[in-house]
């Protein structure tokens, strides 16, 4: 059975209406601020001509959080919803957990890290201890704890505000135990191999040209010697340009 549909649309005049509702969703809707009309148009949910932009953007928007939350589809106009769902999964059809999202984020981030700088800064988001996700998640179990007091009417919730308070300060030492492991991880990250100073680095090529130049220089073979014979009388060669040599005159035997 497919789920109840809501409408939440901004209306020609301005206005914000809800179309849709059952007896539950109608109850949502007025407790987030719309007022129920049936009038010939038929029945619906309206809020006040006179809201102002940000008044409909927060009424419109708890309303739809309320009736997701209640397994509602929703469809509202994106000018009114500041929190859209995300994408739903087998364990979060609705989308609703996009917090919990945006740390498994962080999780295939240090899975398919190929650097240990790359690991480093998935685990810094986690591990910061002023803005990381441990330390915040540590201050929301302690305001936890505080609130148990405050709607406590009848001083029964000692035990449950303890629960929490454990839990923080054993986040606090787990905050405390890997202070510095992001750091840590990235120093497993290969240190790349010290750059020669320019000045050396200079020397040394010129020290190496010089030595190759000479070695060049002795291994070199003069083109004025290259059609020397080889068992001719080491020298100069005659140049090649030179004019030819008179014939000498044969002797005769005696």
């Amino acid at each position: 059975m497919p789920e109840p549909l809501i409408t939440i649309a901004i209306e020609p005049s301005g206005r914000v209406s809800a179309r849709g509702a059952d007896t539950l969703a109608a109850t949502l809707l007025r407790r987030a601020g719309f007022t129920e009309i049936n009038d010939w148009h038929g029945l619906r949910h309206r809020m006040p001509l006179a809201s102002s932009s940000d008044e409909r953007v927060a009424v419109a928007g708890y309303a739809a959080q309320m009736l997701r939350a209640a397994r509602y589809q929703v469809d509202i106009d994106p000018r009114l919803d500041p929190d859209p769902p995300q994408a739903p999964t087998p364990t979060d059809p609705l989308g609703r957990y996009s917090v919990g999202r945006a740390v498994l984020g962080l999780t295939d981030q240090v899975n398919a890290a190929t650097t240990a700088g790359q690991a480093a800064a998935a685990l810094d988001q986690i591990l910061d201890p002023a803005d990381g996700v441990l330390i915040r998640l540590q201050e929301a179990l302690e305001a936890a704890a505080e609130k148990c007091n405050d709607f406590d009417a009848d001083g029964s919730s000692f035990g449950l505000s303890d629960r929490f308070t454990v839990a923080s300060e054993q986040l606090t030492q787990i905050g405390h135990d890997l202070d510095s492991a992001a750091f840590d991880f990235r120093a497993l990250e290969p240190a790349s191999a010290p750059e020669q100073p320019w000045e050396g680095s200079q020397q040394a090529q010129v020290a190496t040209y010089d030595e190759t130049a000479v070695t060049s220089a002795a291994r070199a073979t003069s083109p004025a010697t290259r059609n020397t014979p080889a068992s001719g009388r080491q020298g100069a060669a005659p140049d090649s340009t030179a004019a030819p040599s008179e014939p000498q005159p044969t002797r005769r035997a005696r």
